[in-house]
């Protein structure tokens, strides 16, 4: 098979990042998105292409030789509620939604391992190229399960990657055991009754008790866990019902929990419902909590973590791969798939200059997609090896 042409393929894999990026879809959107995947890969030559799995996501097989082992590689296709902060050509064209998490090029360099695998070969096996919808929100790899995935297109092993702002362009990084933490979401909702702001003591009011309820929540992590536990509890949201010379009857306040073992989970809640409670006594108002696991943790097995390693040196310069020195507590619902599989999940560079994940400003940077790309086929024929 002849061998693809690296800056043709660069150039190819920065058009179709720039296109996904300038049509950003939210998750469970991606119609247009999957319809771009789909069709890159039939032009590939692969022709066992499923689409509307699990919604909007797609899966590509491509089989080489006679081997019987499957693996996968995944990418996340959709885009953030976020108002685009940018004057390139290729800035987004849906306002109010942005590629601000690179999941435009982590399909680019999905796409680009799918071209680089079907027109060179180098593997003995089958790869299942998985395109997710709904990252974002912890619910697009449940959906592909749910919607029968393993039993459809099943696979030993599975592997994927995400950039990493402030990481040089040309590095990798990864380590094995917990690599990211799962996300909690919680809403305490506290009721009173309300009145006007020049008679409080006529009512019970709910927004002091929420000013105490926020602070108290701090000493979760700082008291309640043993020092020795990874764990954030930040409250995002303090929503009332007042107005300028009302006072409040009414509190919502909203937040996430971060953490990398279920009984640590366990324990925040159980402290959060008694900080609560307690608080809400204190104030005579009454408190009600709702708490829900959206992503679990992520861990890493460590005879596939050796392996990308391996694969990393045919790909990466030796002093620019390197052990993680400590689990990021961010969350990736990739996490889902090492409940069936064992798998590894990795970070690329995306420049020391790069803006932060979520971030209006930020866009992926496309001197990173062959990293990305060769990446993915260098693990596909260390793990399928003649």
């Amino acid at each position: 098979m002849a061998k693809l042409d690296p800056e043709t393929l660069k150039r190819e894999m920065t058009a179709w990042r720039r296109d996904l990026h300038a049509h950003p879809e939210f998750g469970f959107e991606e119609k247009r998105t999957a319809a771009f995947v789909a069709a890159k890969l039939r032009e590939f030559g692969l022709y066992d292409v499923a689409e509307g799995v699990g919604g909007t996501g797609v899966v590509g097989t491509l089989k080489r030789g006679s081997g019987n082992r499957a693996i996968a590689l995944r990418a996340d296709m959709d885009a953030l509620r976020i108002a685009e902060q940018s004057s390139a050509p290729y800035r987004s064209g849906n306002p109010g939604i942005m590629h601000a998490c690179g999941h435009d090029g982590h399909t680019a360099m999905l796409l680009g391992a799918a071209k680089l695998l079907a027109g060179e070969g180098g593997f003995d096996g089958t790869v299942r190229f998985i395109f997710q919808p709904a990252e974002e929100w912890g619910r697009g790899a449940l959906a592909m399960l749910d919607d029968g995935l393993m039993q459809r297109f099943p696979f030993a092993e599975i592997f994927g990657l995400h950039n990493m702002p402030g990481l040089p362009v040309g590095h990798f990084e990864t380590r094995a055991g917990p690599v990211m933490s799962a996300e909690d979401n919680f809403e305490i909702v506290l009721k009173g009754l309300g009145g006007h702001a020049a008679r409080p003591h006529s009512g019970n009011e709910t927004l002091v008790a929420a000013c105490a309820l926020v602070t108290n929540l701090q000493t979760i992590v700082s008291r309640r866990l043993s020092p020795t536990d990874i764990a954030v509890v930040s409250v995002t949201e303090l929503i009332t019902d007042g107005t300028r010379n009302a006072l409040p009857g009414l509190a919502r306040i909203l937040g996430d929990a971060r953490s990398f073992r279920p009984e640590v989970s366990a324990e925040i809640e159980r402290q959060m419902r008694i900080i609560a409670e307690g608080t809400a006594a204190a104030y005579n108002v009454a408190a009600e909590v709702n708490y829900t696991r959206e992503f679990v943790p992520l861990h890493n097995d460590t005879e596939l973590v050796e392996a990308a390693f391996a694969a990393a040196k045919n790909v990466f310069e030796p002093g620019n791969i390197a052990i993680a020195r400590e689990p990021v507590t961010a969350s990736e619902d990739f996490a889902r798939f090492l409940d069936h599989v064992p798998g590894c999940f990795v970070f690329l560079g995306n420049g020391e200059a790069s803006a932060p994940l979520h971030n209006s400003s930020y866009d992926f940077n496309d001197e990173g997609l062959v990293f990305g790309a060769s990446f993915h086929a260098a693990i596909v024929r260390q793990r399928l090896g003649f």
